[in-house]
């Protein structure tokens, strides 16, 4: 791996012997990784090519759906179910356990989301999830309904329940990247047109604070704030330029894992939650880290 050290504390969390390995390639906009804890899989998105994609060791990339409606985050729920930002289908669903497909919300006070982003779900069952206008004027991921119903960019939240969805905050530019801190005590958000990231704090109910600055992410290279995970110890790891920022919970920089191309998501996997695979445009990469991530369900 090409590391750039801002600290020598970037040590502990990575070894630069270690390799990066790529896993599959042939997307045009690769993005959403998730492990499926109890298959030993990777699934992903080819955001352009309206497809996702699972990868297991041993057996390689596979089909699982096309056309997604030009699918973009995913993550899964606390029954094992793939849940799926429809970025241009401008709703959340899930795959049922039957192989069908279950819409659980498309709009907020009536209105029609704008486009689905990336997608989280907390222990108590809730689903929270970004939702940007990229997908209704992107070149490339525009589905047939472009007509935008609401001005806010927000981050929203359903119900453990199914039966609300409520707006967690809309004052950030443009939603993209989302991850709880290990206790749930913090919502980080990311803003893309701006690479900033923003902290929150989480009360009981679910609902949040206001959004205050974390961090802001540097460089000139190719990338931007998009996808966001952390790790065990609460370190945050971001897209930006020039590769994968990782922060830690003071928001000081600890260094960079950089890649030449533009990188657009990552997410931890492996039995022992230690790998780190990473998505760009056309290739997902594989690396060992040494403390392992924030388990999904």
């Amino acid at each position: 791996m090409d590391i750039d050290k801002a600290t020598p504390l970037l040590e502990r969390l990575i070894d630069a012997n270690q390799p990066l390995d790529k896993i599959a390639h042939g997307m045009e906009f690769g993005e959403g990784p998730v492990w499926d804890r109890r298959t030993g899989q990777l699934y992903w998105v080819d955001i352009i090519g309206s497809t996702i994609w699972k990868w297991k060791p041993g057996v390689g990339k596979e089909l699982v759906m096309h056309p997604s409606g030009w699918a973009n985050g995913m993550t899964f729920d606390r029954q094992g179910r793939l849940l799926v930002a429809g970025w241009s289908s401008r709703n959340v669903w899930r795959f049922e356990k039957d192989g069908s497909i279950k819409i659980l919300a498309e709009r907020h006070d009536g209105k029609k989301f704008n486009s689905p982003n990336d997608i989280i779900v907390r222990s108590d069952g809730s689903i929270y999830w970004t939702d940007s206008a990229g997908g209704l004027v992107n070149l490339g991921m525009v589905g047939p309904d472009i007509q935008r119903q609401s001005e806010v960019q927000g981050v929203y939240r359903l119900s453990p329940d199914a039966s609300e969805v409520s707006l967690v905050t809309g004052r950030i530019g443009y939603p993209n990247g989302l991850a709880f801190s290990p206790d749930e005590k913090l919502l980080y958000v990311n803003d893309t047109r701006v690479n900033m990231i923003y902290v929150q704090e989480i009360r009981a109910d679910g609902s949040a604070g206001e959004a205050r600055d974390f961090h802001k992410l540097q460089g000139d290279e190719p990338g931007a704030a998009d996808g966001m995970k952390v790790d065990q110890e609460g370190n945050i790891y971001c897209t930006g330029p020039g590769g994968i920022h990782i922060i830690d919970r003071q928001s000081r920089l600890l260094g960079r894992i950089r890649f030449p191309a533009h990188v657009s998501n990552l997410a931890w996997g492996e039995d022992d939650w230690k790998a780190l695979f990473i998505t760009d445009h056309h290739c997902v990469y594989r690396a060992r880290m040494k403390v392992p991530g924030v388990p999904v369900w």
